[in-house]
């Protein structure tokens, strides 16, 4: 099979992510680039480090220079997708990696994205498990529309899905995590400057306002069969990739306190997944052993004394985060190996 393959935002961090692993993925022929501001340049002076591709003029992001393509990745801001998607033919699979259709909510969209809702397509997660006991990669095979994930919600689900599917966990969350500049997109702000990021962390999107947190509360209300509720407080890290989630929770009454039987819920449910990887007893994720790979690191901890399980995750925000989550996703509903074109390992140093 061999499948043509357009990107939209092809300028930005996400769209180059997905020609890079694209670029190694045995099934997919790349065809139509596009962009929106950027229409009309060539691609190397964007995606300077994907030299195969460096002659390609980028298009205006429409329908008409979409179509004719069996998958169609949305690398676009939110609000953008939407209307691109509703104008292509609904055989093509269409994967937005924004946030226009992840929330099933149209409320909570609403009041934390200030716009109408685009409608809810299959969540592209298939790591999540559902509270009995199916996973969402029954839902995304044979799918023709995916919604993928935000970075972080991907990071926090999978930090705490484990514990919430194994009943060991009350449905209130504490979550603080950092993230590289990547995450905030390639558009020049000052706050993201060089200058102002190195040798700093600045928290944003303090006090359950920012737009991940209903993602996160609907991704774990999925597992746990009850609404959760998650205080999430974000934080800018000095590096230009990774996110690291620390998750914390309290222990339902009458839940093991010992560390090993609550970490075995964690490494029960992970041991066949391929990508979510449970540390060994005593060796903590790391940020840089993610860069480039589509893996999920985690690890488990009880802070008996407070009854609460601490779960740190790492992940790439790029990679795992979205464009190899996105490739993930599109793999399942293509009826393609789940793990084709996608690095499992990092890079190091």
């Amino acid at each position: 099979m061999v499948l043509r393959v357009a990107v939209a935002g092809a300028s930005g961090y996400a769209g180059g992510e997905l020609l890079r692993l694209l670029l190694g993925h045995p099934e997919a022929e790349i065809g139509t680039l596009t962009a929106a501001s950027s229409a009309g340049t060539s691609l190397d002076a964007h995606q300077p480090h994907l030299p195969q591709l460096a002659d390609r003029v980028l298009r205006p992001t429409d329908a008409e220079h979409l179509a004719g393509h069996d998958l169609v990745f949305l690398a676009l801001p939110h609000g953008a997708s939407g209307p691109v998607a509703a104008a292509l033919p609904p055989d093509v699979v269409v994967v937005d990696c924004g946030a226009d259709h992840r929330l099933a909510d149209p409320a909570a969209w609403a009041e934390f994205y200030g716009s109408a809702h685009a409608g809810t397509w299959p969540y592209g997660l298939p790591e999540l498990v559902h509270a009995d006991g199916s996973t969402q990669r029954d839902v995304l095979s044979g799918a023709r529309r995916i919604a993928v994930p935000g970075c972080y919600p991907t990071a926090v689900t999978l930090a705490l899905v484990p514990g919430f599917v194994a009943g060991l966990l009350e449905p209130d969350v504490v979550v603080v995590a950092a993230s590289g500049t990547s995450g905030a997109g390639r558009s020049l702000r000052p706050n993201l400057l060089g200058s102002e990021v190195m040798g700093s962390m600045t928290p944003y999107g303090v006090g359950g306002v920012h737009r991940h947190t209903p993602e996160m509360e609907q991704n774990l209300a999925t597992a746990a069969g009850e609404p959760v509720a998650v205080s999430f407080t974000p934080t800018l890290a000095p590096m230009a990739r990774g996110i690291i989630a620390t998750c914390t929770a309290r222990l339902r009454p009458g839940a093991p306190t010992d560390p090993q039987r609550v970490r075995a819920a964690w490494v029960e449910r992970y041991a066949e997944e391929p990508f979510v990887q449970v540390l060994p007893e005593g060796r903590w994720p790391r940020t840089a052993d993610t860069v480039g790979a589509n893996t999920a690191l985690v690890q488990v901890a009880v802070d008996r004394r407070t009854r609460r399980v601490v779960v740190v995750a790492c992940i790439d925000n790029l990679t795992k985060g979205t464009a190899g989550g996105a490739i993930q996703s599109a793999n399942l509903a293509l009826d393609l190996p789940e793990t084709l074109g996608l690095p499992l390992a990092g890079l190091a140093p």
